[in-house]
C-alpha cells in the first residue's frame, strides 16, 4: 500500500544534578574501589597523590610506563588538564581518582588525552562546561592523538554549556585502537554531538575503536539539528573506512534529533545495544559496509520511537528485535531510504546491496519502504534482500511504499498482517507466534530474531553513579503552604528545589519582584482556594537552566504591571543556561492583560525551548498581545522555540494579538516538531489587531479539532519542510474575515 501524504490542498481538508554540594551526598555510600585505584597501588613507588593542577602537571611531565598518577578526591574547578606521556601495552600509564566519583571535575574543565597506552578512570565532569570544543578529547592537538588509549568509569553529567547554540562535543574518539568502556554521559543540552569519532586525518582512520558498556543517558529533544547522541565521521570523509565497534551500550531516552546515532563512515559494527524510549533512529547516514546486528529498539509506546534508517551501500541489518516502536517516516522501524541519482557526498546515496534478515518487528507502526522519495531522491534502492523476517502487528500492515521496491527481494518472511500486493510473494500469513518468558516472540525455524539481543541497563555505566531517573521532573520535592501577602512567592521560590510544590491559601498575592527559576515546581491553590495573583514587573516568571512551572487553579491580572512593551507573564533567560522547559495550566485563569499593545503571557526569547507547554480548563480575556510568542528563532535555520504546545477545554476572548504565534524556519529534517494541537476550545474576538488566529510557520503535526470560533481572524499555515500533517474538523465557525484557515508555502533553500 501507498502512505497517503498530505499536500498543500489536502492540507487545508483535514489538516542527576551532581555539582559538588549535590554530589556528596548523592555519591556518599556508593564509591567502590576501582581496581586501578586503591589503597596498595597509592602506596607503590609508581604511584602518585596529587592535590593541585602544579602537581599534576609535574606528574605527567614526569611520567614513565607505569607510573599512576591519582587525583586527590575533591573539587577541582576550571582543571585544563592534558595528559601527554607513552606507557606499554605492559606498562600503561594511569589517571584515576583517589575513590571512584569523589574527584570532581567542575567549572570550565576539560581533559586531553595524546601519546600511547594510557588509562583514564574514576573522573566526574559536572557543574560547568568546557572551555574547549570537547570535555574529553583523545588528541592534544591536529598532530599529537592518542592511541591505545581507554577511558573508563568515568561520568559527564549535565555539563552543557549555558549557550544553546554554543556547539561541542563531550567526547572525542581520535588516533587508532582506542576504548570508551563502562562510563555514563547524561543531559547534555547543547548544540554537538554528546559523542563523536573524528576520522579527519589517516591517523584516525581504520582505527579500531571500540565504543562499549556506555550508559548514554536522556539527551532531551534539542529543537534542531546537532542533537546526535552518537556520530561516526562527518559526510566529507564518509567514504572511507573507520572501524570503529559499538557493542552492548545503553541508550536511555536519548531524543535530542531524528538521528540517535549518525553513522557516517564505513565498516563499523553496531551490536548488543539496547535504545530504551528514544526518539529516532540509528541511522546508516553515510558510508558503506556497516553491520547492525543483535541490538533491542523497545520504544515503548513512546511518540517517535524508531529503529534503523537504511542509505547507502552493503549493509547489513540482521538479528535484531524492534519492539513497541510508535515512529513513522524517517523515525520508523525500518526505513529504506530512496537516494540522489550520482549523488554529492553529503546527499543520499542509493540503497545498494542491503541485506535485512532474521529480525523481529513486534507491534511496531512502520517499516517505510522508499521513503523521501520526490523529484531529488529518484534513486531506489537495488540488489537488496528482506528475508527470514518476523512481522507480528496485529491485523494491520506496517508496511508503506512510497516508490518502486522491485530492487528488493522479499522472501521467507512471517507476518501477522496481509502485506501489501507487491510483497505479497515473500511473505507467509502466520497468526500463532508465541512469546517468551520475557515476552519477546521467539523465533522459528530459522526465521526472526534470536536471542540475546540489547543489554541490561544494569550492564552499562558506572555502579557508584545513579542512573536518570523517569520520574518527572515535578514529584519527589516538599510541599510548603504559603499565606497571601506581598512577594511572598519570590521569597519561597529563591530556597526552592526540583519538584517542590506550594500550596497557596485563599488570598491576593502581589509580586513587587521578578521570580527567577531555574529548577521545576509547582504552584497550586490549597483545595480550590480562591487565589489571585497580581506583579507589579515586566514579568513574574523568568524560567531559566532547567526551570519549570506546573501551575494549577490561580486567578491572574495584568492591571499593575508596568506599562511597557514587552511585558509577560512569563518568560525564558539564557542567563544560568536554557534547558528543556516544561510548562503546564490547568485551572487558570488570565484577565487584563492589556495596560499596553503587547501584553502576552507566555514568552519564548532566542536560544530557549519548551520541551512542552499544556494548557487545560483555562481562561484568558482582554489579552492585549500574543498569547503564546513562540517566534524568536525567525533565522531560518531549522530552530525552533517549542516542541509541544497542547490547548484543551479553554476558552480565549478579546484577544488582541494571536493565541499562538509558532515559528520553525527552514529546510532541515532533523525534527519531528514543532506540534500544534488544539481541541475542545472557544475563541471569540481574536485577532483584533489584524494578526490571524493562530500563526503556525513550518510546523510538522497539529490538530484543530472540535472548537468555537466566532468574530476571529482565521489561522495561518505555512509549510516550510517536509510532509506536514494538520488536521482539522468537527469546528463551529462564525464572524470569520476570511477563510478558516490561509496555506502557503515558503520554499526558500
Amino acid at each position: 500500500m501507498y502512505r497517503t501524504m498530505i499536500s498543500t490542498v489536502a492540507l487545508s481538508l483535514i489538516m542527576v544534578g551532581c555539582s559538588p554540594k549535590q554530589g556528596d551526598s548523592a555519591l556518599k555510600g556508593q564509591a567502590e574501589t576501582y581496581e586501578s585505584s586503591s589503597s596498595a597501588e597509592t602506596e607503590d613507588k609508581s604511584s602518585f597523590i596529587v592535590s593541585t593542577q602544579d602537581d599534576f602537571a609535574d606528574a605527567v611531565s614526569d611520567a614513565q610506563p607505569g607510573d599512576h598518577i591519582v587525583l586527590a578526591d575533591g573539587n577541582w574547578v576550571d582543571f585544563d588538564a592534558l595528559l601527554e606521556a607513552n606507557g606499554t601495552a605492559d606498562a600503561p600509564i594511569r589517571l584515576s581518582a583517589q575513590t571512584p566519583g569523589k574527584v570532581i571535575l567542575s567549572g570550565q574543565s576539560s581533559l586531553r588525552l595524546a601519546g600511547e597506552h594510557i588509562i583514564v578512570s574514576g573522573l566526574v565532569f559536572t557543574d560547568g562546561y568546557t572551555p574547549r570544543n570537547e570535555v574529553i578529547s583523545f588528541r592534544r592537538d591536529n598532530d599529537t592523538l592518542a592511541n591505545h588509549t581507554q577511558v573508563t568509569n568515568t561520568v559527564i553529567e549535565n555539563y552543557s554549556n549555558p549557550k544553546r547554540s554554543q556547539r561541542d562535543i563531550w567526547v572525542s574518539m581520535y588516533g587508532k585502537n582506542n576504548t570508551f568502556d563502562f562510563n555514563h554521559l547524561s543531559g547534555k543540552m547543547n548544540a554537538g554531538p554528546t559523542m563523536a569519532v573524528r576520522l579527519i586525518s589517516e591517523a584516525s582512520r581504520e582505527n579500531n575503536h571500540r565504543i562499549a558498556n556506555n550508559y548514554f543517558g536522556p539527551r532531551p529533544v534539542f529543537g534542531s539539528n546537532g542533537g546526535e547522541t552518537l556520530r561516526i565521521g562527518t559526510s566529507h570523509h564518509s567514504l572511507t573506512q573507520s572501524l570503529t565497534t559499538i557493542e552492548n551500550n545503553y541508550f536511555d531516552r536519548c531524543s535530542g534529533e531524528v538521528e540517535i546515532i549518525s553513522n557516517k563512515s564505513g565498516g563499523n559494527a553496531f551490536r548488543g545495544n539496547t535504545f530504551y524510549r528514544s526518539r529516532g533512529t540509528l541511522t546508516l547516514r553515510h558510508g558503506n559496509g556497516t553491520l547492525v546486528e543483535n541490538n533491542l529498539f523497545d520504544g515503548a509506546g513512546d511518540p517517535y520511537t524508531g529503529g534503523v534508517r537504511v542509505i547507502n551501500a552493503k549493509q547489513t541489518i540482521r538479528n535484531n528485535y524492534f519492539k513497541d516502536l510508535t515512529g513513522i517516516r524517517f523515525s520508523g522501524a525500518l526505513v529504506v531510504m530512496n537516494g540522489v541519482p550520482n549523488s554529492p557526498i553529503n546527499r543520499y546515496h542509493q540503497v545498494d546491496g542491503a541485506v535485512i534478515e532474521n529480525n523481529t518487528f513486534d507491534g511496531v507502526s512502520a517499516i517505510e519502504l522508499g521513503e523521501g522519495s520526490d523529484t531529488e531522491r529518484s534513486a531506489v534502492p537495488i540488489n537488496s534482500v528482506f528475508r527470514n523476517n518476523i512481522v507480528s502487528t496485529g491485523d494491520k500492515t506496517p508496511f508503506f511504499l512510497y516508490d518502486d521496491m522491485s530492487g528488493i527481494s522479499f522472501s521467507n518472511n512471517l507476518a501477522s498482517a496481509a502485506s501489501p500486493e507487491e510483497l505479497n510473494d515473500g511473505f507467509t500469513a502466520s497468526t500463532s507466534l508465541t512469546k517468551d518468558d520475557s515476552n519477546k516472540i521467539s523465533a522459528a525455524d530459522g526465521i526472526g530474531a534470536t536471542g540475546p539481543y540489547g543489554v541490561a541497563r544494569d550492564a552499562t555505566g558506572v555502579s557508584w553513579f545513579p542512573k536518570s531517573s523517569e520520574a518527572s521532573p515535578f514529584d519527589g520535592g516538599r510541599t510548603v503552604a504559603l499565606q497571601p501577602g506581598e512577594d511572598v512567592l519570590h521569597a519561597a521560590l529563591a530556597k526552592a528545589n526540583p519538584g517542590d510544590r506550594f500550596s497557596l491559601a485563599a488570598g491576593t498575592y502581589h509580586e513587587s519582584k521578578i521570580s527567577t527559576l531555574s529548577v521545576p515546581v509547582t504552584i497550586t491553590s490549597a483545595d480550590g482556594a480562591d487565589v489571585s495573583v497580581s506583579f507589579a514587573r515586566s514579568h513574574l516568571f523568568v524560567l531559566t537552566g532547567n526551570g519549570g512551572l506546573a501551575l494549577d487553579g490561580l486567578n491572574v491580572t495584568g492591571t499593575k504591571a508596568p506599562d511597557g512593551k514587552g511585558n509577560s507573564f512569563i518568560a525564558t533567560s539564557g542567563v544560568k543556561g536554557s534547558g528543556n522547559h516544561r510548562l503546564s495550566f490547568e485551572n487558570m485563569t488570565f484577565k487584563d492583560f492589556d495596560i499596553n499593545g503587547f501584553f502576552a503571557v507566555v514568552t519564548a526569547t532566542k536560544g530557549s525551548f519548551f520541551d512542552r507547554i499544556e494548557v487545560t480548563n483555562s481562561t484568558f480575556e482582554n489579552i492585549s498581545g500574543t498569547v503564546f510568542k513562540l517566534d524568536e528563532e525567525a533565522d531560518d535555520y531549522g530552530i525552533y522555540n517549542s516542541e509541544f504546545l497542547k490547548i484543551e477545554n479553554s476558552q480565549f476572548n478579546n484577544i488582541g494579538g494571536l493565541i499562538a504565534s509558532v515559528y520553525r524556519g527552514g529546510r532541515d529534517e532533523s525534527t519531528f516538531g514543532p506540534h500544534v494541537n488544539v481541541s475542545g476550545s472557544q475563541f471569540s474576538k481574536v485577532g483584533k489587531a489584524g494578526s490571524p488566529l493562530m500563526m503556525l510557520h513550518g510546523i510538522q503535526q497539529g490538530s484543530f479539532i472540535d472548537n468555537t470560533v466566532s468574530e476571529s481572524a482565521p489561522i495561518a499555515f505555512t509549510i516550510t519542510t517536509g510532509k506536514p500533517v494538520f488536521e482539522v474538523g468537527n469546528n463551529s465557525w462564525s464572524g470569520l474575515v476570511a477563510d478558516r484557515i490561509v496555506i502557503t508555502e515558503d520554499l526558500r533553500q
